[in-house]
């Protein structure tokens, strides 16, 4: 039989995070614990309010199928996702943080790690990026310099910040990511593509609405930079009409429903050509923890979330110059 604990948290912010979508100083989550043979694993749902998800919502629906939970015999984490999927439909963050959790006790019952479990080779593992979200120019800096990385990513909402990137530029030769959270009219990104391609930009995410479908394909079709889907890509079911309208996707968790659905939109994504970015909602080691198994299957990654928390170091992971490693743990040895 297995057991389930939850409980919320809210953890504050390193800097004001601001983005298109808004200022945050906090971040609410979910967190769930599945037990089994004495044995426990552990998953993470942030709530993030322009997808509708709020922490009480996703408390309450858990309470009232808990007992359905609890019934639930030990199988393959598949089956349990496939479970879980038809007890909540419609609720892919709440799906995410059940499915961690029992990756995470399946791993432990086994004695074994994530990698192992689905037979991923150890390739080139990308460098994540660290996000610098909106502000004056002067603190974005300050931010910058506060945190030498090899990558940034910065949050933009409007073609003003065109002057806002000239002036990172001059001050750092790092790469640079932007994401615009589906800011920008089509009008605005014709106009500043050329512009974003001197600056050298490595990718821009969702730069248009989700419904903008004949504008994005026709940016498509002459942006040097890479064009990375993320609001409009949010389930598997969205990836294969994503292949004429952007270079890539971005995958998180949380959106998607979890690790099960994450791993099949990997390989559609592959199968159609696409890249793949691997991204966060700002979780804490816990969510981040399974995505950093997951690097070496994407192009980029964007796990920084445990860094603009305010958060202690994390215990099974670590960050080095954007290089991401783990660490050995005493309970269950080296989970690489």
């Amino acid at each position: 039989m297995l057991y389930l604990k939850y409980k919320t948290i809210t953890t504050p912010f390193r800097y004001p995070f601001r983005t298109a979508h808004g200022l945050k100083t906090e971040q609410p989550a979910l967190l769930v614990a599945l037990s089994f043979s004495g044995i426990t694993g552990f998953g993470e749902a942030p709530a993030i309010h322009y997808y509708g998800v709020d922490t009480q919502s996703m408390l309450a629906k858990l309470t009232e199928k808990k007992d359905l939970i609890e019934r639930y015999a030990f199988t393959e984490p598949e089956r349990f996702w496939h479970y879980c999927h038809h007890l909540f439909p419609n609720d892919s963050f709440l799906v995410c943080a059940l499915d961690m959790a029992y990756w995470d006790l399946y791993a432990k019952f086994k004695k074994t790690s994530f990698r192992k479990l689905w037979k991923f080779d150890d390739g080139l593992e990308p460098l994540t990026d660290y996000t610098i979200g909106l502000d004056d120019p002067d603190k974005m800096l300050e931010k910058m310099k506060a945190q030498p990385w090899p990558i940034y990513k910065i949050k933009v909402s409007e073609p003003a910040h065109l002057d806002l990137l000239k002036t990172i530029r001059k001050e750092s030769r790092s790469k640079i990511r932007i994401d615009a959270n589906a800011g920008w009219t089509p009008e605005q990104a014709f106009q500043l593509l050329p512009e974003l391609e001197k600056l050298q930009i490595e990718l821009i995410e969702q730069p248009l609405a989700s419904t903008e479908h004949d504008a994005m394909r026709a940016l498509k079709a002459i942006s040097k930079i890479p064009l990375i889907a993320d609001e409009s890509c949010v389930s598997e079911e969205d990836v294969a009409g994503l292949a004429d309208q952007f270079h890539g996707i971005n995958i998180k968790l949380t959106k998607c429903g979890g690790i099960t659905p994450a791993l099949r939109m990997i390989q559609e994504a592959r199968e159609l050509g696409l890249q793949v970015m691997l991204g966060c909602m700002n979780e804490t080691e816990i969510g981040t923890y399974p995505m950093v198994h997951m690097a070496s299957q994407v192009d980029y990654v964007d796990l920084d979330g445990p860094l603009l928390l305010d958060v202690p170091e994390p215990a099974f992971f670590g960050y080095d110059a954007g290089k991401l490693f783990m660490k050995p743990h005493p309970a269950f040895g080296d989970r690489r």
